[in-house]
């Protein structure tokens, strides 16, 4: 097994990392900015380096660096996590060709899947389905438009570099298409480097339903089962659950085939997640693959019972797959809610500063996830989200119960959260009935 892994990442996602090697006997290097040198990750690592200052591009983003710091600690391997460049065909390209083994897909992997508009050829090809949409990217507004007519109103505008919510955008009618073509192109390239866009039929009121992938090196893949992903703001994820509770067996074991052969058409490698959109009749179509361990991966977990970044580690080490898809078995419901530093009320605006209490909450069924503590700040840098409070129950009903529970518990003061707005939805009664669709979230904070 590797000896000494680095973690090219921060936060909570570095903290669950260095768990699961410490638990399997491997040695750890974290890497940090400036501004993360109080982050919990620093000090629980066997040794910690500070990589750059504080903006992503001269610290978690900085290749050279990070190589560096691998081959100077004597690193066998990096984990990357998941954002910054867990997902750079570039920096898995550095890795090999400096003898360190990247825990996670082949850079070809990255590259097929993570041009969109290319994904979504190959799909087809392979018998998967997917939604009526452009064949090629374009950056031209006028060949999008004619696209956007052929296919018909609504249509969905995407980024064909990224994902994430980054450069999308949904147009109703003819005369809304340039202006939001345009917002997208330019959202595109200051996210991805890459302004080329893709455009797709609009499913409208759909669930965005995601299937967990694990595959090794010998040509073995399994999926563990499905999450619902439909809570969504801003196409970012808010609350998800395993399973989703309208899928019968039968739908199931069709997805569930679906997302296998999606994960063989290119010989993937590692764990990865095949999502799709679920309509109201139950049809299915394939809208992305994300080559990279999804922040949500721990709902699948709890009702599996198997450590997905141990998993991870295994397979990029060279290890088999011991576990086959008969042995996967769905073991009641989990619900994770995503703690953000924001202020719901005045337009979800992200609120940095000094954490001055944090209490967790706990007992039988409750996870948390999780970096912050009491005196703990949080920088204005990255990404807001401090957390995840992940909930096990026998059935749906007494998940939602025992988050609410956990919620209630859970004390951050200092800053703003969005812990009540969590309490919110789960308290609506739409979301009781399981009447959630993409567009939920956004209806009920109109």
């Amino acid at each position: 097994m590797f000896k000494r892994i680095l973690i090219a990442n921060r936060g909570e996602i570095a903290f669950r990392i260095i768990r699961a090697c410490k638990e399997m006997g491997i040695e750890t290097v974290a890497v940090y900015s400036e501004i993360d040198r109080d982050s919990i990750h620093v000090h629980i690592a066997d040794e910690a380096i500070c990589i750059g200052p504080a903006p992503a591009k001269k610290s978690y983003l900085n290749m050279d660096n990070i190589i560096s710091t691998a081959l100077v600690t004597k690193c066998d391997a990096i984990h990357p996590g998941y954002g910054f460049l867990a997902e750079d065909s570039k920096f898995v390209n550095a890795c090999t060709e400096n003898g360190i083994k990247f825990i996670g897909p082949k850079k070809e992997h990255m590259e097929k899947m993570g041009d969109k508009s290319e994904a979504r050829k190959i799909m087809a090809g392979a018998g998967v389905p997917i939604i009526p949409g452009s064949e090629n990217s374009t950056g031209d507004a006028r060949e999008a438009f004619d696209i956007a007519k052929k296919i018909g109103f609504p249509v969905i505008i995407k980024a064909s570099g990224g994902g994430g919510g980054k450069g999308m955008r949904v147009v109703n009618n003819e005369g809304e298409f340039i202006d939001r073509f345009n917002v997208a192109k330019m959202e595109a390239n200051a996210a991805f480097d890459d302004d080329s866009i893709y455009i797709e039929r609009f499913i409208e009121r759909p669930r965005h339903i995601e299937f967990q992938i694990l595959a090794d090196n010998y040509g073995n893949v399994i999926h563990l089962g499905e999450r619902d992903c439909s809570l969504q703001r801003g196409n970012q994820k808010v609350l998800e659950e395993a399973p989703c509770v309208i899928m019968g067996e039968n739908l199931r074991a069709e997805m569930g085939e679906v997302a296998l052969k999606a994960a063989k058409a290119i010989d993937y490698i590692n764990a990865g997640t095949v999502e799709f959109l679920l309509d109201k009749y139950n049809n299915f179509y394939f809208i992305e693959m994300n080559t990279r361990i999804q922040v949500e991966h721990t709902i699948t977990e709890m009702i599996t019972g198997i450590d997905l970044v141990k998993e991870q580690i295994k397979i990029a080490y060279g290890e088999k797959l011991d576990i086959s898809q008969d042995e996967i078995k769905i073991n009641g419901h989990s619900i994770e809610c995503r703690i953000n530093a924001e202020d719901p009320k005045n337009g979800f605006r992200s609120c940095p500063g000094t954490i001055e209490d944090y209490f967790a909450p706990g007992g039988y069924g409750v996870r948390v996830d999780s970096h912050i503590y009491s005196g703990y700040v949080v920088p204005p840098t990255y990404d807001s989200m401090i957390g995840k409070l992940i909930v096990w129950g026998k059935d749906r009903i007494e998940a939602i119960s025992r988050m609410k529970r956990a919620l209630d518990e859970m004390v951050i003061t200092g800053i703003d959260t969005n812990i009540d707005f969590q309490k919110q939805i789960l308290n609506n009664k739409n979301f009781l009935a399981n009447k959630i669709d993409t567009l939920f979230i956004e209806r009920i904070i109109q």
